[in-house]
């Protein structure tokens, strides 16, 4: 929050809850942040229904699986139901980039200037080995990211974090998790390179804290 200056007084923040637990620890956390900062923003999240739940039906997962966890803290969510492609054009490329512009749009509709995210060191790692490996390049994602000549910022305050420390604070916060049952979702580009990085970390246990260094010690002089 204070190296990438994530939030300045006065902001308005929407918080994407998917329901997953780094989404939801994220919430949580902000919340309690908000209380104590020296700052005064406001703070909404926003669960974009895909409508893949396990055991749920018409959507009422996100209601029950979700609110009430985050109504014991004081925390409302707003819901929406996912824009759709055609079932057969439907991927993961597709819904994310429909989600992405979904949450772009109801920013801009209702004034929101950041979008909080809930991506962690992990998946700041996995992301430069997914970039790296499948599309010949190097880069990953960032802390934070001005868009729009600045009128909105994408902001991962838990870029610092392991997964494991995640897990950790759900289980303080009491969160439950709900499973995303969309049938792609467990084969995908990200589960192989997280299973490969899996392996590399057992064999070679600091190598998770050198690859997330080297993202900021890019030595330009010795790339092609």
């Amino acid at each position: 929050m204070h190296d990438y200056s994530m939030f300045a007084d006065g902001d308005r923040v929407l918080v994407a809850v998917s329901g997953g637990v780094d989404s939801l620890v994220l919430i949580c956390l902000l919340h309690l942040w908000q209380k104590k900062a020296p700052i005064s923003f406001h703070l909404q999240g926003l669960h974009i229904d895909h409508g893949f739940w396990l055991g749920m039906e018409d959507g009422l997962a996100p209601d029950i699986s979700i609110g009430k966890q985050l109504q014991k803290y004081g925390i409302n969510l707003r819901f929406e139901k996912e824009w759709r492609e055609k079932e057969q054009d439907r991927s993961c490329y597709l819904c994310s980039r429909n989600r992405r512009s979904q949450l772009f749009d109801f920013a801009a509709e209702h004034g929101y200037n950041k979008i909080a995210l809930g991506h962690h060191k992990d998946d700041l790692i996995e992301t430069f080995m997914i970039n790296a490996i499948y599309s010949g390049n190097i880069s990953t994602m960032l802390p934070k990211q001005d868009l729009f000549q600045g009128s909105l910022s994408l902001v991962r305050p838990m870029a610092y974090l392991e997964k494991s420390d995640v897990l950790e604070l759900a289980s303080v916060f009491a969160l439950e998790p709900i499973d995303n049952g969309c049938p792609l979702s467990r084969n995908t580009r990200r589960e192989k390179v997280r299973s490969l990085l899996a392996n590399l970390y057992e064999t070679e246990p600091g190598a998770k804290n050198s690859l997330f260094a080297s993202l900021s010690n890019v030595r330009t002089d010795y790339l092609l």
